[in-house]
């Protein structure tokens, strides 16, 4: 297929150009389908990712309490693209070589094959134009004993969640037999993000206790390195509920006090034993928890790429913040909170150093976090880092795509920009799987990045920033499910589905 689209281009007299994207994420596999959509078949677009399967995975969560199997989250890549004409490389990401190298004119990433029967195998993967679309690296090891290879569970990928949902039902296996049993759910570190995950995960396992008439014998525990309830990552929001408004926090109390959970946070975990979970409080104090059955999520980091010039000197540090993201065109001056702007939240996600070179999604560095920092007496960081995943994430994938293209096509146009700061973002998190008697919470914020100059008083657009809980916002994130899962595989009008 590559060398028909390079005869091709010879005939027709016109120039190939090559967009490499690397990950095949949400944000990844959306600038994908919407570049290759959109650009003549004279240019390439070349999807490099080290899994072969796309996973919805929002829907983990239920995989992790048996509602879902894998095969339900998540679809072979290959065919897709195959379909719509985009080259796939099962393979990851080695080192970017933004500026070709010894013998090589063109820029080039190397990339190192995952695919049965050739993992190992490096190849160089020349482009005109580059996404880091890598999304995460799970960071584990950030906490000792954390992580499914050891000492807690996991939702963050289809088989984490699988393994969770054989936990959960040993451990109401045992609250069958009349044992009483602690769960701990919540995150793993002191800079965790995805709070949100965790809170959905949290909420089914309770609702399953109940489904399965074990509730009485469960003792439910949340642990976060939020501030308090309802911070999210987002440092928290007031919402428009019923007529009222009230802050996240007593909306969030509330739904745990009436499920009976109760709530650690303002905690870091710092060991994770067997039966034995570990953490330092914002004030200081060194405290324990039994657990029966532990689910914390990771903190996240960059997945570690290398950058080198055309000479072969390192480069990484001048791309890439110290936690592996990319820096893009945010303002990361260092600055004391008060100081802190929406404006400092980047529009286009291209590299200051290299203009043909962008990040989205997870992959981009943010320029500082939307909570507030805090620290423990021995400097601990106690807080979560900014959450940027599922919609802001495709949004600002079509967006950067959109202005690629038209590079590439030689448009001259205005340049499209997705800020976080004037960005809204909607969210159903699921509360319990059940047709008629399950719930989810639904909320709207705007913009994601408070803006307390524009909206004084609350940071947001009270009219556009809301949270209610029901029967309805369940049938929502479970049409959802299969809404995105359809648009992922590029069916018909699979663009009239929004990201």
């Amino acid at each position: 297929m590559e060398a028909d689209r390079r005869i091709w281009a010879l005939l027709r007299g016109s120039t190939m150009a090559r967009l490499l994207i690397l990950g095949a994420g949400i944000a990844g596999h959306t600038a994908a389908l919407h570049a290759r959509r959109k650009l003549g078949e004279n240019h390439e677009v070349v999807v490099v990712s080290p899994n072969s399967r796309w996973n919805w995975i929002p829907s983990n969560i239920w995989v992790g309490v048996g509602v879902m199997t894998p095969e339900q989250v998540t679809f072979p890549l290959g065919p897709v693209y195959e379909k719509t004409g985009v080259i796939f490389r099962q393979a990851r990401a080695v080192s970017l070589h933004p500026e070709g190298g010894e013998g090589v004119s063109r820029p080039y990433v190397m990339v190192e094959s995952t695919e049965p029967g050739k993992a190992g195998l490096r190849e160089r993967v020349e482009y005109d134009y580059l996404i880091n679309a890598t999304g995460p690296r799970l960071h584990f090891e950030a906490t000792e004993g954390l992580g499914p290879e050891k000492n807690s569970l996991s939702v963050c990928t289809a088989g984490h969640a699988a393994q969770a949902a054989v936990g959960l039902d040993e451990a109401v296996a045992r609250m069958q037999r009349g044992e009483r049993q602690t769960l701990l759910i919540g995150t793993g570190h002191g800079t965790c993000t995805c709070q949100g995950a965790a809170f959905e995960y949290l909420f089914n396992v309770e609702f399953e206790l109940r489904r399965r008439g074990v509730r009485d014998k469960a003792r439910l525990v949340w642990i976060s390195n939020e501030h308090e309830l309802g911070d999210f990552g987002m440092g928290g929001m007031f919402i428009r509920r019923g007529g009222y408004i009230t802050h996240s926090r007593v909306f969030t109390e509330s739904l745990y006090t009436e499920r009976g959970v109760e709530w650690i946070t303002q905690a870091a975990v710092k060991k994770v034993d067997r039966g034995e979970i570990h953490y330092e409080t914002l004030e200081g104090r060194q405290e324990s928890i039994r657990s029966d059955f532990t689910m914390l999520l990771p903190p996240f980091s960059g997945v570690g790429l290398k950058a080198f010039d055309r000479e072969g000197a390192e480069i990484t540090e001048s791309l890439f913040a110290p936690s592996n993201f990319m820096y893009v065109d945010g303002d990361y001056t260092k600055k004391p909170y008060e100081e802190w702007s929406p404006s400092d939240w980047p529009e286009t996600y291209r590299s200051p150093r290299y203009d043909n070179i962008y990040a989205v999604g997870i992959a981009f560095a943010p320029p500082h976090p939307i909570s507030r920092p805090m620290f423990s007496p021995s400097g601990t960081p106690i807080y979560p880092t900014p959450p940027r995943t599922g919609m802001p994430s495709g949004v600002m994938a079509r967006e950067v795509a959109f202005n690629i293209v038209d590079k590439m096509e030689g448009r001259e146009g205005k340049t499209r920009t997705a800020s976080m700061a004037k960005m809204g973002a909607a969210c159903i998190a699921s509360a319990g799987a059940s047709l008629m008697r399950g719930t989810a919470v639904s909320m709207t914020v705007y913009p994601i990045i408070p803006d307390f100059q524009k909206y004084p008083d609350t940071g947001r657009d009270i009219h556009y920033t809301s949270g209610e809980i029901g029967l309805a916002g369940h049938w929502i994130k479970h049409l959802l499910h299969f809404a995105f899962m359809y648009k992922a595989k590029a069916r018909p009008l699979w663009t009239a589905i929004p990201e």
